[in-house]
């Protein structure tokens, strides 16, 4: 495989296929489908290949032919070889000769000044029409930016960089809708959708029954099921006791670096999905009752009686009046 044009149209299908399956492979606004998907170059190497083995066949198939030829036909065969290329060569110096219109040495004479410093001489070429024409574009730019920007009063840069910074936020928060692995115990927000809480069933059964029982009863862990949280209730204390581990020689190990984000946000919101479901080998209550200070209140009852007023805040779901008198 000699030919030159060989190798390029190998290069030229090589780039092409690479960028047709990560077009067509990668998701918007995701990583290159060759960095997900490994075996994607086992693919792509597959092609390439093929594609080499055309062009030997191809290669080789010219050789065949060629010898099969008459003395006469192969020497006809190379003229009309060399002609096509003396055609192509004559229309390349054409049209360089049509970019600089420069004359050619034997006419030098024409465009010699009188000038002479020290035997070298002047010669008066004109500009390459790619010069000239490149410097007349560039005042007809220079025109059109000062009437727009500097007359009429169109945006400026500030402008168009609030603008993009707007946009970014909104893309930003856009992708975070997808990107469920940038959370963090910050921004961590409750999951209530039911494939996140099965698949947080799922992770929770392949790694936390050990210590807590299927169902979050509690074993060597504490019960995960009552109102008693001994480093904290609530999405964000549950996100990091899981990601930073619990209390140091005698707490559960951290589970960053076996656990996604996402991963232990759905970990996370399947324990308390478990809250009051009251298992029958529940273990007893460890640590304190944790109240969510920033939680809604979903029901108040008031108690008088002689010695004043006592109100009762609770958490739990409304299922009567939400005020009851009692005198």
């Amino acid at each position: 495989m000699r030919s030159i044009a060989s190798i390029l149209r190998i290069l030229a299908f090589a780039g092409f296929a690479y960028l047709f399956l990560n077009y067509v492979g990668t998701p918007e606004n995701e990583a290159s489908v060759f960095t997900t998907q490994n075996w994607l170059w086992v693919v792509y190497a597959v092609l390439v290949f093929m594609y080499i083995a055309f062009e030997i066949c191809i290669e080789s198939l010219h050789a065949v032919l060629f010898k099969t030829l008459k003395p006469e036909a192969r020497e006809q065969y190379r003229a009309e070889v060399e002609a096509k290329k003396e055609q192509r060569l004559f229309w390349f110096k054409g049209l360089y000769a049509k970019l600089w219109k420069a004359k050619p040495v034997e006419q030098e004479e024409e465009i010699l000044l009188d000038h002479n410093y020290d035997g070298i001489k002047e010669l008066d070429n004109r500009l390459p029409p790619w010069w000239v024409y490149g410097f007349y574009a560039t005042i007809l730019f220079a025109a059109v930016y000062l009437i727009r920007f500097e007359v009429l009063n169109d945006y400026t840069q500030i402008d168009e960089y609030e603008e993009a910074v707007a946009q970014a936020k909104l893309d930003l928060e856009e992708y975070k809708k997808t990107a469920k692995d940038l959370v963090d115990e910050n921004t961590v927000e409750l999951l209530t959708d039911a494939s996140d809480i099965k698949a947080g069933e799922a992770i929770f059964s392949g790694n936390c029954i050990a210590c807590h029982k299927a169902g979050g009863a509690g074993g060597i862990g504490p019960n995960l099921t009552d109102d008693y949280w001994i480093l904290g209730g609530g999405i964000k204390n549950v996100f990091h006791t899981i990601a930073e581990g619990g209390r140091a020689g005698k707490g559960m190990i951290s589970w960053k670096t076996d656990l996604k984000p996402g991963e232990i946000a759905q970990v996370a919101s399947y324990v308390l999905s478990l809250h009051g479901t009251n298992p029958a080998d529940a273990k007893e209550p460890e640590g304190e009752i944790w109240i969510d200070e920033n939680g809604p209140v979903e029901a108040v009852q008031v108690q008088q009686d002689s010695t004043g007023i006592e109100v009762i805040l609770e958490q739990e779901p409304v299922t009567d009046d939400v005020i009851t008198n009692e005198n």
